[in-house]
């Protein structure tokens, strides 16, 4: 395939319904050089077959863009003799991000990988992004931390939450949420529930959607600090004031070999290296090692995450199932997480593997992601899933026996499911081996002077 100079350039964007939407949004939808024919599909069930809608698309799509699953990668471009197809997602293996672009180059199309200073919208007030090297390494815990510091320092401060639009796109654009009553409303899935519960929990607004820049415009009328709550190992979309990365010692190695995690980490100005309570000293070391070598500037915090269950008499002596935060298991690659930690502390008798009695689509999520198998993943993308999740806690009780569910997600699943059996929250959050450095970290932030742009931007206001 040939094209000219001046001609239009056909743009396939492969995505995951988050990054690649505001990539989109953000370099393509307005620019007549570029015509998007087609948003590929992963990780996430059930996205494909939709279309992002003219609503959000723009002017220069009236009839919206297709979605379309990742498997008809190559006859897509082949089909529609795309000149560029572009990764926009995330937490994936360097070399299998390299399989897609071969599969990309051999179809005929240049494969893009777009830089963080390409796609990120900058803010009129200081930005503190919260990014991590994998799924499932404890940005949740360490921004609910970080919320608490800015209260206590008399700040305003507004989480925005990476984008999880599995519903109706348009309707999705910008949301807020300050009350569970916002999360019914918003008709939000168990994943997004994780996400924005816990702040709600601790008396915080965030925002999520699919176009960040209103987001971040609407957000900036009530906030004085945006706290940017990454998803997956995914960039920042905000340009970061304090950029704050997690590591994880129980998956070492794993901050040099996944992308964009390592990218995160070279651009990175604080590194938490988390679950030290939980990791060999040998890997945290390890992992430390790594960091230096790739981010001589940054600052090395060690976490712990301890986990604390909130009912030990249901589980003591007890067999549980297990429940953990779904895209941890999934393309986070655990295979156990809070609630494993929290039963063996409160001295369960038995974890019982579910995998055997998974109903619907939990059979389906095991074949994929055999690492899951022996603790049950919480997927929840819509009502369907929900129902199976419920199900099959409630076929492992009926055939196993099962005393109890220890939850390891970050929310209340019992005002989600109905089961026969206690629901035990396993709660987790950041403890700093030298308390202070988070907040001697924003505290100079706040310092600093604002930058001519961003006084420009308050003064607007």
């Amino acid at each position: 395939m040939s094209t000219s100079r001046n001609s239009v350039r056909k743009v396939v964007i492969l995505g995951a319904a988050g990054r690649d939407f505001h990539n989109f949004n953000v370099v393509f939808r307005d620019d007549p050089q570029y015509r998007v024919v087609a948003f590929t599909a992963t990780q996430i069930p059930d996205i494909e077959g939709r279309t992002y809608p003219a609503e959000l698309a723009g002017e220069l799509y009236p009839d919206g863009i297709p979605i379309v699953d990742e498997s008809e990668l190559t006859d897509l471009i082949r089909r529609e003799e795309a000149d560029v197809a572009v990764f926009a997602y995330s937490d994936l293996p360097h070399e299998q991000v390299m399989h897609l672009g071969s599969r990309c180059i051999a179809a005929g199309a240049d494969f893009w990988l777009q830089s963080a200073r390409s796609t990120m919208v900058r803010s009129s007030r200081p930005v503190i992004a919260v990014t991590a090297v994998r799924t499932g390494v404890g940005k949740s815990q360490t921004t609910r931390y970080l919320s608490r510091i800015l209260r206590d320092l008399g700040q305003q401060v507004v989480a925005v939450r990476h984008p999880m639009p599995y519903g109706d796109l348009a309707a999705q654009a910008v949301q807020r949420f300050a009350t569970y009553e916002d999360l019914d409303r918003h008709e939000t899935t168990i994943e997004e529930r994780e996400e924005y519960e816990p702040h709600i929990d601790n008396g915080f607004v965030v925002y999520a959607g699919v176009d960040y820049e209103r987001i971040l415009r609407e957000a900036e009328q009530e906030a004085d600090v945006i706290l940017w709550d990454g998803g997956n190992n995914d960039l920042p979309f905000y340009t970061p004031d304090l950029h704050i990365v997690l590591v994880d010692p129980l998956r070492p190695g794993d901050e040099e070999t996944y992308h964009p995690g390592e990218a995160n980490v070279l651009m990175a100005d604080v590194v938490i290296v988390n679950k030290c309570d939980s990791a060999r000293p040998e890997d945290i070391e390890a992992v430390e090692h790594t960091v230096r070598r790739l981010n001589p500037r940054a600052r090395i915090i060690r976490a712990d995450s301890p986990v604390t269950v909130e009912d030990i008499g249901a589980v003591a002596r007890k067999r549980v199932i297990c429940i953990e935060d779904g895209p941890t298991l999934t393309h986070g690659s655990m295979s156990y997480g809070a609630g494993v930690v929290g039963a063996r502390a409160a001295g369960a008798a038995e974890i019982i593997d579910p995998s055997p009695y998974a109903v619907g689509s939990l059979a389906y999520t095991y074949a994929k992601y055999p690492n899951a198998v022996g603790i049950l993943p919480a997927m929840g993308y819509g009502d369907a899933q929900v129902r199976d999740l419920e199900a099959t806690i409630e076929a492992t009780i009926e055939a196993t026996g099962a005393d109890a569910a220890v939850s390891g997600t970050p929310i209340d699943l019992g005002r989600i499911l109905s089961v026969s059996k206690p629901l035990v929250r396993a709660r987790y959050e950041l403890r700093e081996h030298t308390p202070g450095g988070l907040a001697e970290a924003v505290a100079e932030l706040l310092s600093r002077p604002l930058t001519t742009e961003s006084q420009a931007g308050v003064a607007a206001r």
